[in-house]
């Protein structure tokens, strides 16, 4: 949209892991060269560690478009699973069809794949992105596949990449086995300013900047300020302030315009987001890190504007309805809403049926559009899969076995709308059984990310 204003090819801050966008901090650049040890020493796991957005997927994504041809690799990024199901996602990976195998089955066929590698002189690495999220006994029977073996050395390398919360998991009593195989373990700290500085000139060089100031100097601290450094959230602020001096028929984006766009997302100082927060909710209707928990697996991020009383005008808003029952609402104000399984989404839905970003709903003072962001099983609306739609008033989007109803409430707010109804009395999920379906196989989810 904003492209042709600014000269540029492509979109330089999308949230999707683009190795072309990587911008290789002095933290980045260690952290990759860990992971690129495991090609040569097998002696041990890597574990690479750090915060929500902080370029952990695109460093894997970096790291496995480089490989030479005789590496193997088994990517697992759906690890709210039991430890058969992680051993029947790793053998989808190398090609099986592993679904009515017992565990002994699986354990036999998988090592005897690993030793025809190791004789073919073919190197295999197994990386499991999210691995905060596995369970403890999944934890030890990747130590256990760690230890297959041919008599000189072993044949499985291993990387483990999650966020702070799998170091905790990884110190406990439990896991010591576990934990004196790591030989290598980092954290990726946010950028510094001048390498927050240093990754958006990067990025915009990358979408064909030539060189051009598009960001002028004063903007760079405010964008610091409101992100700490961490590269997800600097991609969401530039975005939008590229949205907002575009808007103002800019090609340079000001103080003014960054400013602009912190209204619009209503973020407060990165400091004072981050002071004091407490982990995610357990109990319905809860508060806690990320937002409000309105029931399992559904959070709505921080209701920031009725904390301090000034809350932005309301234009629209999506109601939440799953399996027949409406359990939240999420007001739209202007801006962009991002959807997805992640807490550092506006609205997550914690769902392997849901991709990481799944998809965006962008409001303007007089439309609303719902657009997908490169999700696994996309998005429905009226039985159609659709990449992009301008929203009416009662759209029903589906997502998995969610389905967002669509409110515009610029005509004044509405009451019991025949949408809401409708999807709770259970028609709105016809279109996505397919979906479920293609969701629910484990040889999709263990490759479902975005």
């Amino acid at each position: 949209m904003y492209m042709e204003s600014f000269q540029l090819r492509e979109q330089p801050f999308r949230l999707s892991p683009d190795p072309d966008f990587l911008y290789l901090s002095k933290a980045h650049s260690r952290a990759k060269a860990y992971m690129e040890s495991t090609i040569w020493f097998t002696d041990g796991f890597v574990v690479i560690t750090g915060e929500i957005g902080s370029g952990k997927t695109t460093l894997i994504e970096t790291f496995l478009r480089e490989l030479e041809k005789d590496v193997v690799v088994a990517q697992i990024t759906q690890t709210q699973v039991s430890p058969l199901e992680f051993l029947q996602s790793v053998l989808v990976q190398f090609g099986f069809s592993p679904f009515k195998m017992k565990k002994v089955e699986l354990l036999a066929t998988l090592n005897t794949f690993l030793i025809e590698q190791y004789s073919a002189r073919r190197k295999v690495v197994l990386i499991v992105d999210e691995a905060q999220n596995l369970s403890l006994s999944t934890l030890e029977e990747i130590r256990l596949l760690s230890g297959i073996e041919t008599t000189k050395e072993k044949v499985l390398r291993i990387i483990l990449a999650g966020q702070p919360e799998l170091n905790a998991k990884l110190d406990l009593p439990e896991l010591v086995q576990l934990t004196q195989r790591v030989r290598l373990r980092f954290h990726l700290s946010a950028l510094s300013p001048e390498d927050t500085r240093g990754y958006i000139l990067h990025r915009l060089e990358v979408a064909g900047s030539g060189g051009r100031e598009i960001f002028a100097e004063e903007s760079q601290h405010i964008i610091y300020r409101y992100t700490g450094g961490v590269p997800r959230l600097i991609n969401t602020l530039c975005e939008t302030a590229m949205m907002a001096a575009f808007s103002n028929d800019r090609d340079v984006v000001t103080a003014a315009d960054v400013e602009a766009a912190v209204a619009e997302l209503r973020w407060k100082e990165f400091s004072e987001r981050t002071r004091g927060l407490a982990e995610g909710p357990d109990a319905t209707s809860s508060t806690g890190r990320y937002g409000t928990r309105r029931g399992p697996g559904l959070y709505i991020g921080p209701d920031e504007g009725s904390q301090t009383g000034n809350l932005p005008q309301q234009l629209a808003k999506l109601v939440v309805v799953t399996e027949g029952r409406t359990v939240g609402e999420l007001p739209l104000g202007m801006g962009r809403t991002i959807i997805g399984r992640t807490p550092d989404n506006d609205l997550q839905i914690d769902s392997r049926f849901v991709s990481r970003h799944h998809c965006q709903v962008i409001t303007k003072a007089d439309a609303c559009l719902v657009e997908d962001l490169n999700s696994t099983n996309g998005i429905m609306i009226k039985s159609r899969r659709v990449r992009r739609h301008n929203l009416n008033d009662g759209d029903v989007i589906s997502i998995g076995k969610h389905d967002l109803i669509y409110v515009d409430q610029r005509a004044g707010p509405s009451g019991n709308h025949p949408a809401i109804s409708a999807a709770a009395a259970g028609s709105a999920h016809d279109n996505d059984d397919a979906a479920a379906e293609e969701a629910d196989d484990p040889a999709h989810g263990s490759t479902q990310r975005l």
